[in-house]
């Protein structure tokens, strides 16, 4: 008994450290993963299924914003993004799209790697890693409290690292592959929202070091659902969940993940003044929006942002702020 529970916990820390070696993806954590959800919605849990779906774009129709967030850690690495974004008038029966642009740097990063040139074991190295995006979205309202919508994303990243101790060096990017999903709501009153959300990233990765070039393909697939229930006047409460899988052919990585989302919000103010908190799967948050016509701020505080998913591949404990200015045209 002792030595197959011996077994199974060295190949779950086998999966663990695979599972975080692609570091120019993991970057993706930082920018692109939250954005898509919005910094709200990571402000109460991180749902994604009910507020952040991408079926809810036709609320905010007439509006452009500028998103700007930092992660840092306290071994010195930081990473920084900026975004910026517009959504069209309703057009054709409340039908519309959204558009964003993002950009994600991060130098002198110290991690640890395993690659062929390194030898058999992980060795620590310096690198810089870069990330660059364009999503669009689009969504409609079909009546009797149901919506749809899509999201279409190209998504590049890259990271360069160089050994410490060595002269090995190792070089992660990736090349496009269609990406895709959508999102589906339901508001059978105006107290309650049920959301699905699904989303399928496909990426080609490539890895070079001294000892040559390995190629493969990095897939995820992300599955949401949720639920929000308005409890008293502005207050609001968000439960749900996601199922994450993720295979890598560098890696030989094959695995499946399921975690919680849960928040609150409350308004106050005539709704100008917002604060809300959450868990997202293992991360707390903690934000609050600002409601001025025509400009808005939401801003959000996560402790160890995206730790489920990339472990601690850059360190631990981060601290992570976003915020986004939405000014409505």
């Amino acid at each position: 008994m002792f030595k197959k529970l011996l077994i199974s916990f060295s190949l779950w820390k086998i999966i663990s450290i695979s599972y975080a070696q692609s570091p120019e993806i993991s970057l993706r954590e930082f920018a692109s993963g939250q954005i898509k959800k919005g910094v709200r919605t990571l402000g109460m849990g991180g749902d994604g299924a009910t507020s952040g779906n991408y079926s809810m774009v036709y609320r905010d129709s007439g509006t452009a914003l500028i998103d700007a967030g930092v992660t840092d850690y306290p071994n010195g690495n930081s990473f920084g993004f900026t975004a910026i974004a517009a959504t069209t008038h309703s057009l054709w029966h409340g039908l519309t799209f959204y558009g964003m642009a993002l950009s994600q740097n991060a130098t002198d990063i110290s991690t640890t790697l395993k690659f062929p040139a390194a030898g058999k074991s992980a060795v620590p190295v310096h690198g810089a890693g870069s990330n660059a995006g364009f999503f669009i979205k689009a969504a409609m309202p079909f009546g009797k409290g149901f919506a749809v919508g899509v999201i279409l994303s190209y998504e590049n990243s890259q990271f360069n690292g160089v050994a410490d101790n060595s002269t090995a060096f190792v070089r992660y990017q990736t090349s496009w592959k269609p990406s895709a999903g959508f999102g589906i709501t339901y508001e059978p009153t105006k107290r309650i929202l049920v959301g699905f959300r699904a989303l399928f990233n496909q990426d080609g990765e490539k890895r070079i070091d001294n000892l040559g070039v390995s190629e493969g393909l990095n897939l995820t697939q992300e599955f949401r659902l949720g639920v929000s229930y308005l409890i008293w006047k502005g207050g609001l409460i968000d439960i749900g969940g996601n199922l994450r899988h993720r295979t890598n052919d560098i890696n030989n990585v094959d695995a499946s993940s399921i975690k919680p989302n849960i928040g609150f919000e409350q308004n106050f103010l005539n709704r100008h003044l917002a604060l809300r908190t959450g868990v997202d799967e293992s991360s707390l948050t903690a934000g609050f929006s600002l409601r001025f016509h025509p400009v808005s701020l939401d801003a959000v505080y996560v402790n160890n942002l995206g730790s489920e998913r990339i472990g601690t591949l850059f360190g631990t404990n981060s601290n992570s702020f976003i915020a986004t200015l939405v000014f409505k045209y």
